[in-house]
């Protein structure tokens, strides 16, 4: 097996929760861009293994940066100004975005560009080929600074970025993502996954995301170090759980229907970083190397309300925290 393969138990997983869903989709032909990202190969391997033990005849053809994604038909280039794979597709599933804190401090404009410039290339593809069906993975930064007094955000918060700052770039651009779509005069079912945090395979070690330099700290041995002062609270969903989310939006979600996507659990950074420690490296420390929050202030949240998720569809958190940082560790051991 393919040492960056998922593994058969979370592939199993999301067949488990989704197999009600094939029949609708089968024969399908779906067109899917960031086939080489976080999402994109939990997306691919997913469809891959379900289209095996199912016997689908989905066909799948899939924008990326390398010629073979799971076996699918791939075309090569940029989410911008990619040539048109020919013929006629049912669904399209969106979800090429740069997830880099550095490009979006560096070069916010370019952010913006590659995941605007990015979505009207993908609504053209979308008219040229037929395609009546899209979802666009979208993101939770488009309700801005969550409010302090809001435990869990909701889809209809009508907060958003501050348009003024340049570190908004990236999520103004899942907002004029979303608007591009929304008035799309071709589709006729257009779906949006505000898309949290997630914590598993394939998540990037060394970059921003806290989640991942915890476990690369710990899978190294070393005490797991907090640049902050450890209070801001996220939540984290196991991809497995978001390719079972993602797949049931595509065949389900309804239309013009914006649904967030992620875990309700709400942990302070600090938090994280014990129970990452805990399950993987118990003979290390925490160290929180930034100061204390200001007396009486409230931590910054980014925790969604999956309610609508949950009583629309039926989806839920069925992977734990501890399970899935148990999981995400093992996995990057078989690298070794």
């Amino acid at each position: 097996m393919d040492s960056l393969a998922l593994a058969s138990a979370d592939l199993r997983h999301i067949l488990d929760h989704t197999r009600d869903l094939w029949p609708s989709l089968n024969g399908a032909r779906i067109f899917i861009t960031g086939g080489t990202g976080f999402f994109g190969k939990w997306i691919t391997g997913s469809l891959a293994y379900a289209c095996a033990e199912l016997g689908l005849k989905i066909q799948a053809t899939v924008l990326s940066r390398s010629s073979v994604v799971d076996g699918f038909e791939a075309v090569v280039g940029d989410v911008r100004d990619f040539q048109f794979p020919v013929g006629e597709f049912s669904h399209v599933l969106h979800a090429a975005t740069p997830a880099s804190a550095m490009l979006n401090d560096s070069r916010p404009s370019e952010m913006f560009d590659i995941i605007v410039a990015g979505t009207r290339r993908v609504l053209e593809f979308s008219e040229k080929s037929k395609a009546d069906s899209l979802l666009l993975c979208s993101s939770g930064a488009v309700y801005g600074r969550q409010p302090l007094e809001i435990d869990r955000v909701t889809e209809d918060y009508a907060g958003g970025p501050d348009p003024l700052a340049a570190s908004s770039a990236y999520a103004e651009g899942k907002r004029a993502s979303e608007l591009l779509c929304a008035i799309s005069p071709h589709l006729k079912r257009f779906v949006t996954a505000r898309c949290f945090a997630f914590l598993g395979p394939h998540l990037p070690l060394d970059t921003h995301f806290a989640a991942g330099n915890f476990l690369r700290d710990a899978l190294a041995g070393r005490d797991i170090a907090i640049g902050g002062d450890g209070t801001p609270l996220r939540s984290y969903l196991y991809p497995a759980d978001l390719a079972i989310w993602l797949w049931t939006l595509l065949a389900r979600g309804k239309q013009r229907r914006a649904y967030n996507v992620g875990c309700e659990r709400a942990v302070a950074i600090a938090e994280l970083a014990e129970i990452v420690r805990a399950n993987v490296a118990p003979n290390v420390k925490v160290d929180i190397r930034g100061g204390p929050a200001r007396d009486g202030a409230l931590p910054e949240r980014y925790v969604p309300s999956t309610a609508r998720a949950r009583e629309e569809l039926g989806l839920q958190t069925w992977i734990p925290l501890e399970d899935a940082i148990q999981r995400t560790a093992a996995w990057h051991r078989r690298l070794r």
